[in-house]
């Protein structure tokens, strides 16, 4: 269902508070993770699958959310993602123990499944040419900029008010962007094909996707040659094979597989996975500031300020430079400051005041880079595809961002705790930022190899 209606101020603003609803106040929890530990009394292993659950939940259920949304209605899926958070937010807020905690996280990445591609969809349905690209910057102000914000934000409102303001701002921020949303026009695509849901590729896809996290965040307490951990590794590789069989010979699959044809989408798709992978960066320099620095986390939190006010500038300058000189370039420009400013932050031989100043300048580094790659990634993924996929592409396009945070957390945690031992978090420190810059380079050779060369 289509109308003549064009996207309104109004209706921006209110997806700009839903995307943020999710990056601002749900990945908050990198920087707050040790006063909710202290104040639920909870197992780090329960904290870990707290912070990781969130980002894992988004990524097995968006695909699945935005090709449901596609069908159903984008401004309905928008909505009820918005609801969805309110209820996890409540429930972080009321939670005593590690079971609300959990299941409060867990509806939250369920929140941003049903959140991320209805309003991407949105943006390519009401929104054209420079508006769309004026819109898609915006988009990724609140989901690139929102990552940025949530280490200030959640120190200062954990160090202030206590760490639970946070879920009950995010609350009041849901209601406002639920009142700028509704009204709109719904959107959804007409089809008289009626297909089942694709159940059995969901499920070995949640599997997979479970084993695998689960073999990464366990490896070391389970042990990593156990016979557990092989079969959770196992379980992956098998898994993967078979769910890639099972999908190309569906019509109605879990992952529409013909998309990644298109070059442009493919190579952004991948390269955004491994540039999410490194807010793996945002966990190892939180926890060595307060750990291995002795900054508590508003301190640890007022670090990353430059990174908050570069991402928030270069979003805009990155729109700019797509229109100029095509995506491929600016991609490439923002991932390598990027690497450059994770590179910074890794030299944790330097002693004192001086090592503080390289985060800081590594921080704002690392915004101007995500900032610059933003705009021209998200555009190149959702004008690749055609109107009545839009839900769908953007599903899978947020699926790799979702899975390449937690993914990327869990890898970097599992090297930073891994390696540091007593009271020196040095080493873990050093080599999960290592971790994070092989993922940008990563990144640099998907865009290298795989996105065209055209304008």
């Amino acid at each position: 269902m289509q109308t003549n209606y064009k996207g309104t101020n109004k209706l921006l603003i209110g997806i700009v508070l839903a995307v943020l609803a999710f990056w601002l106040f749900a990945q908050s929890m990198l920087n707050i993770a040790p006063d909710v530990q202290k104040t639920l009394k909870i197992s780090a292993g329960a904290m870990n699958i707290g912070i990781s659950i969130t980002a894992l939940f988004s990524g097995i259920f968006i695909v699945a959310a935005g090709g449901l949304a596609d069908k159903l209605g984008r401004v309905k899926f928008s909505l009820i993602g918005l609801v969805l958070n309110i209820i996890g937010s409540a429930l972080l807020v009321v939670a005593t123990g590690s079971g609300l905690f959990i299941a409060g996280r867990a509806l939250q990445g369920l929140a941003a499944a049903f959140i991320m591609p209805a309003t991407m969809a949105l943006v390519k349905t009401y929104y054209d040419g420079a508006e769309r690209q004026r819109a898609v910057s915006y988009w990724s102000i609140g989901s690139w900029g929102g990552s940025g914000l949530c280490s200030l934000f959640g120190g200062a409102v954990s160090s202030s008010l206590g760490w639970k303001y946070v879920f009950i701002i995010s609350i009041v921020v849901s209601v406002i962007s639920i009142l700028l949303i509704m009204g709109t026009p719904e959107s959804k695509v007409k089809s008289d094909k009626k297909q089942s849901f694709d159940y059995v590729g969901l499920t070995i896809f949640v599997i997979t996707m479970l084993a695998l996290n689960i073999g990464i965040s366990k490896g070391k307490e389970l042990g990593f040659l156990s016979p557990l951990t092989l079969g959770l590794i196992a379980v992956v590789i098998v898994g993967l094979y078979v769910f890639y069989k099972v999908e190309v010979s569906k019509s109605n699959s879990f992952i529409d597989f013909s998309l990644f044809k298109n070059q442009g989408y493919l190579g952004a798709t991948i390269s955004n996975f491994l540039l999410n992978a490194v807010a793996g960066t945002l966990f190892v320099i939180n926890s060595y500031m307060q750990q291995g620095r002795g900054l508590n986390s508003q301190k640890a939190g007022m670090m990353s300020l430059g990174y908050l006010v570069c991402v928030l500038i270069t979003i805009r300058i990155g729109e700019k430079l797509l229109q100029k000189m095509g995506s491929r370039k600016p991609m490439l420009i923002g991932t390598l400051i990027n690497a450059i400013g994770i590179a910074l932050m890794a030299l944790t031989m330097v002693q004192g005041s001086t090592y503080f100043v390289l985060v800081f300048i590594g921080y704002a580094l690392f915004g101007t880079g995500l900032g610059i790659y933003a705009t021209p990634s998200t555009d190149t993924a959702i004008s690749s595809v055609p109107n009545e996929k839009a839900g769908v592409a953007a599903g899978i396009y947020k699926m790799a961002s979702s899975l390449g945070g937690a993914i990327g957390v869990t890898i970097s945690a599992a090297v930073y705790n891994g390696l540091a031992s007593g009271k020196d978090f040095t080493a873990g420190a050093t080599y999960g930022l290592i971790t994070n810059v092989a993922f940008c380079i990563f990144a640099i050779m998907s865009i290298v190899f795989i996105i065209p060369k055209k304008k």
